[in-house]
């Protein structure tokens, strides 16, 4: 039994199926992930819509001249066709293995015992493993009210039924400066709230200064160091309040300020599973949680909130309750995750960060390389960023990088790989890359 269908759901049911499960999946909302085809994939391709309008921007510099106008029936057309088409690969892909299908909501009664309310009613279950693969959802405040028109989750912004004038961004993780960037080259205008005192407080400072510099050259409006805590309404919109006293005044307020795990109605202590006090359920390297028949994947388990992660742990899931892998094999490792934010200039990253070094007294060999000196990068007519490379001084192994530009989600695949297979920056040297390319910067900087 699989409760939730999302990315963890539907690879578990699928690789467990073809190793010769019997599978049935749960799903109350939409087949392939809510938060993945309802949030991660519509705002991806906003953020490509608006993509394409900043390279109507820069096509002057190209020689070009040409001009652009947002068609919102159209964009809105176009992401529902993107989620309709992942939805329904998802399903023919479970369906094409045998597995079963159940829209409902799936609750534990007992250790091996699941009851499924459908349309119809209920039924029951019992089954010798459970993966409880639930997602999460947007966190709200209690200072938050939601109305779905001028004070918004991200699921109401993809995209909502008129372009904010200025919309008011809450929150400046990844989550964010995402949704910053997009509805400024959708034009709004974008006040973004920073509590601390640089965006992405997690990432690499000269990342989040590239980004930062870039987003005051587009004009959004950075209030660092401010939290907020109330939300008004206003005859024009909105009224956002900071802990500090400052405020802003936006048509739109949009809440990006974490996640909260779908824990609760699950029937945990039916089962005798444990979960912690953020709702989260502790899994050990099978992602197995206290119970060892019962595994938990995706935003559930309390790792990395990533698509890929949440893939990967449905895939070592299968693979382990079918007895393919009880003994040594490659565990997840979570700290070579990579991950990317698709701001513009993109940014990725992958492994050991050059602060996380120094604050750990490690010895590490930092290199970094700006794309001005890329062939490719100029003729592209943007060199915005670099490629920041993290090395052992003396083996040479690669134990980290970090990018910022163009096409920085699909370059960041190279030294994630030779981060997690313990390459070193000879092994990147060494290889023939394409000229000119991107990616040569790679190679410039494993030199």
């Amino acid at each position: 039994m699989v409760i939730g269908g999302g990315p963890a759901g539907n690879v578990a049911a699928t690789v467990a199926s073809t190793l010769g499960a019997e599978v049935v999946v749960i799903e109350r909302d939409i087949v392939g992930g809510a938060s993945h085809l309802l949030d991660c994939i519509p705002s991806k391709a906003l953020i490509a819509t608006g993509g394409e309008l900043s390279e109507l921007g820069r096509a002057r510099i190209m020689g070009l001249d040409a001009t652009g106008r947002l068609d919102i029936a159209a964009l809105r057309s176009r992401v529902a066709a993107i989620e309709e088409r992942l939805h329904r690969s998802v399903v023919e892909q479970l369906e094409s293995q045998g597995v079963r299908l159940l829209r409902g909501t799936g609750t534990l009664t007992g250790p091996h015992e699941v009851a499924v309310q459908t349309d119809e009613g209920i039924e029951s279950f019992e089954a010798d493993t459970i993966v409880l693969a639930t997602g999460s959802r947007s966190r709200i405040p209690t200072w938050a009210e939601i109305d779905h028109d001028r004070v918004l989750t991200t699921r109401d912004a993809y995209p909502p039924p008129e372009i904010p004038e200025h919309l008011c961004v809450i929150g400046s993780g990844v989550t964010g400066v995402e949704f910053a960037h997009m509805f400024n080259s959708l034009g709004s205008e974008v006040t973004l709230v920073v509590s601390r005192q640089q965006v992405l407080p997690r990432k690499d400072p000269e990342v989040a200064a590239v980004l930062e510099e870039e987003f005051l050259r587009r004009g959004i409006h950075l209030l660092k160091g401010a939290r907020a805590e109330g939300i008004s309404r206003t005859d024009s919109g909105v009224t956002v309040a900071c802990e500090d006293g400052r405020s802003v005044d936006a048509t739109h307020a949009l809440l990006c300020i974490g996640l909260v795990p779908n824990s609760e109605g699950l029937g945990l202590s039916e089962a005798g599973v444990t979960a912690v006090e953020d709702g989260t359920i502790p899994i050990n390297r099978h992602c197995q949680s206290n119970v060892d028949h019962i595994y938990v994947a995706g935003d559930l388990s309390g790792k990395l909130p990533l698509s890929s992660v949440a893939a990967m742990q449905g895939r070592k899931i299968a693979e382990h309750l079918m007895g393919l892998y009880t003994l040594q094999h490659r565990h997840i490792d979570y700290d070579k995750a990579a991950s990317a934010i698709f701001t513009d200039p993109e940014i990725a990253d992958v492994g050991l960060a050059e602060a996380e070094a120094f604050a750990d007294g490690r010895k590490i060999r930092v290199t970094k390389v700006p794309f001005a000196t890329n062939a490719a990068a100029l003729i592209q007519g943007d060199p915005r960023g670099f490629v920041k490379l993290i090395s052992d001084p003396t083996t040479g192994v690669v134990l980290g990088g970090s990018i910022v530009g163009r096409h920085a989600a699909e370059l960041i695949g190279v030294i994630a790989v030779a981060v997690t297979n313990g390459l070193t920056t000879s092994d990147i040297v060494d290889s023939l890359l394409v000229h000119p390319s991107m990616s040569e910067s790679l190679t410039d900087a494993a030199s």
